[in-house]
């Protein structure tokens, strides 16, 4: 029986992960100032414009014009984009065992985001400068679970797919990159993390 390889890259999700995002928050606030019910405000931004933004094909205008064209109403980018972005927590708990890594393994940013949600986390999460790489979606123009984001992941980890571990909260993400070959995990939270890593050998 043949060896298992040493893990020779972690490859981690953003949103759930490092940060969490709570959408139902999100929808809150938007249907606040837009005089919606949440629910209504969820039905009318869910659908094919988080896609686009995600993929890179909206930038920071293009994102406050879809969101703000859907909800009928015109906030000024000053107001919108920290809006747009308030749902976000870091995950304080997880941010050493990550650090924990760095020099040991390649780290690998794999997230599907957009442009506004990336200028905004970029600052509150210094530890992403320390990565090897970063995957954004809409800066790629992949998105998860297609196979060519974790393709240009693995290219980025200088690794084969036996070698890297893949982290994501959503298990059709992780599916994915197990069908790739990938060493895939669900990730829930950090205790459960440091379980996880340590079954890797890390």
């Amino acid at each position: 029986m043949s060896a298992v390889p040493t893990v020779k890259a972690v490859l981690l999700d953003l949103g759930n992960v490092l940060v969490f995002h709570d959408n139902a928050l999100l929808f809150a606030r938007l249907a606040a100032r837009a005089g919606l019910e949440p629910r209504e405000a969820a039905r009318r931004l869910t659908g094919a414009g988080w896609t686009a933004a995600n993929r890179g094909l909206l930038d920071a205008e293009g994102i406050r014009q879809d969101v703000c064209g859907a909800l009928g109403v015109d906030l000024p980018m000053e107001e919108f984009a920290p809006l747009w972005s308030s749902h976000f927590t870091v995950h304080d708990a997880v941010l050493p065992r990550v650090e924990g890594l760095i020099g040991r393994v390649k780290l690998v940013l794999v997230s599907n985001t957009n442009a506004l949600h990336v200028a905004y986390l970029k600052p509150l999460l210094p530890l992403l400068q320390r990565f090897d790489a970063r995957v954004m979606s809409c800066e790629v123009g992949h998105v998860k679970p297609e196979p060519a984001i974790y393709r240009l992941a693995l290219e980025k980890a200088g690794c084969a797919p036996e070698e890297a571990a893949f982290f994501d909260d959503l298990p059709e993400f992780v599916d994915a990159a197990r069908a790739l070959g990938l060493r895939g995990h669900v990730f829930t939270d950090a205790p459960t993390f440091d379980s996880q890593l340590k079954s890797l050998g890390l």
